[in-house]
């Protein structure tokens, strides 16, 4: 298709010079207010009323709702003088609004100009009004604008593709674990200021007791450089990383304490001590790593593992690392989650050895080795998370498009999966270790505070789960 045929097939718009225009002439538009309609009209304005973005505040106030919704009713009234009546090349130059009903998600409301005077080579006057889908009226009032004095017809400029980046549901989660008593936290070696102000935000949250552990001076030295205060935070002596690691096991085996924090020493550090077979935290299974990533767009959060822990896992090792998954997943209050084990391809390829494993993990699902999932695979990403990627290919799944976990082959793919999401797609990952006697709270400098407060919410709820059956 050349230019001129694509011109002529696109969407025209056109506009009325001010000797075209006529007393009485009239325009409309109509378009249905959306919770995402709220959301960018806020972010553009800057304005967080919360008047405007919450309903509950504002279901009391008419007045307030009136003023919130309407403005957004007063910006269809300059759609239509732009793109319609005049048009193209309209400069707008004063209104008189009046806000008269409120708005709501789901009102379809028609604005329409009527033009009402005339003056001077190029000044016109318009009538403005919106009502609902009622026919109630919901704004009035009148524009005046300096109309085009040339012809223009152009094609209609396509608007970019926004995306919303919510987060409802990591707050969700942090709420709810605020709903309990906050757990002693063993705050492992927090000499840097990443780890006590992520020892801070929880606390503040309600989340956690903290229990620092390390040497007193630095992390004295560590808080006051970094501004903040822990003064009402418990501080256990430890001469280096290794000892503090050796301290916070020895807290947990002997119920002094509910969680494990990393501070600022290396994840091996501190894994050594809790893998330790005479003075660890092992547990029955395999150690392992889950994101619990809050993907915008994605309409429900992906759960990604190992991306952390196990660097080239077994069969058997994968076995445990998607029970634990597993397990994460119904703590957060998914009853059967539907797992993805994940390869470059959805048919068995024996020179691949990620599809023989997804065969196996398959089968041993079905045999009960595997419990409380749907389980299938190989998926590749595409097919375990889009349904109509799966469609596409024929795959028939009940997992196929609607995965809950996603199981990587290696810690490789897992790492690089879970950073483009984060970095590329904007969405927030709170991470934790299963497979201890306690969950573990891994830190890491790219989290957001949101996100580290979100992580120790996943480990609280899951905690006070086992000390609850305990």
């Amino acid at each position: 298709m050349d230019a001129k045929t694509a011109a002529q097939t696109q969407e025209m718009i056109e506009n009325r010079t001010f000797g075209e225009i006529a007393i009485g002439d009239s325009a409309s538009i109509t378009r249905v207010l959306s919770a995402d309609d709220i959301a960018l009209f806020a972010a553009v304005s800057g304005d967080v009323n919360p008047a405007h973005l919450d309903p509950n505040f504002a279901a009391h106030d008419l007045f307030h709702r009136v003023i919130a919704h309407g403005m957004w009713s007063g910006g269809l009234i300059s759609a239509v003088l732009g793109n319609k009546l005049p048009g193209p090349g309209t400069i707008y130059l004063s209104q008189d609004m009046r806000f008269l009903r409120p708005v709501g998600i789901g009102d379809a409301i028609t604005a329409t100009v009527t033009v009402r005077e005339k003056a001077g080579h190029d000044r016109v006057k318009l009538d403005c009004r919106c009502t609902n889908q009622n026919g109630e009226e919901i704004l009035t009032g009148t524009a005046e604008v300096k109309a085009p004095l040339e012809k223009i017809s152009v094609p209609r400029m396509e608007l970019p593709e926004i995306r919303l980046s919510r987060h409802s549901r990591f707050h969700d989660l942090v709420s709810k674990a605020q709903a309990g008593t906050p757990l002693r936290t063993a705050i492992v070696y927090p000499t840097d200021a990443l780890s006590l102000e992520a020892a801070q935000e929880a606390q503040a949250a309600g989340l956690i007791v903290p229990l620092l552990i390390g040497p007193q001076d630095k992390i004295r030295a560590a808080a006051a450089e970094a501004g903040v205060d822990i003064t009402g935070m418990t501080l256990i002596p430890a001469i280096g990383a290794r000892e503090a690691a050796q301290a916070a096991c020895a807290m947990i085996r002997e119920a002094k304490a509910d969680l494990l924090m990393k501070g600022a020493l290396h994840t091996d550090e501190l894994m050594h001590a809790v893998v330790d077979p005479a003075t660890g935290l092992q547990g029955a299974r395999r150690i392992s790593h889950v994101y619990m990533m809050d993907v915008p767009g994605h309409d429900r959060p992906l759960l990604i593992t190992d991306a952390a822990i196990n660097i080239a896992p077994t069969l058997e090792e994968k076995r445990d690392i998607v029970q634990n998954a597993i397990d994460l997943a119904q703590g957060m209050e998914i009853a059967t989650p539907r797992v993805a084990i994940l390869s470059a391809v959805e048919t068995i390829n024996p020179k691949m050895r990620s599809t023989l494993d997804a065969a196996a993990l398959c089968k041993m699902a079905d045999r009960g080795q595997i419990t409380g999932a749907l389980v299938d695979g190989p998926l590749a990403f595409d097919n375990a998370v889009s349904v109509l990627a799966a469609k596409e290919k024929h795959i028939v799944s009940e997992v196929a498009g609607r995965a809950d976990i996603l199981v990587v082959p290696d810690l490789e793919a897992g790492n690089m999966l879970a950073k483009q999401l984060t970095f590329l797609a904007g969405a927030d990952a709170a991470g934790v270790v299963l497979g201890a006697r306690v969950p573990i709270i891994l830190t890491s400098r790219a989290d957001s505070a949101r996100t580290r407060i979100a992580s120790a919410a996943v480990a609280v709820l899951l905690a006070r789960k086992r000390l609850a059956h305990a």
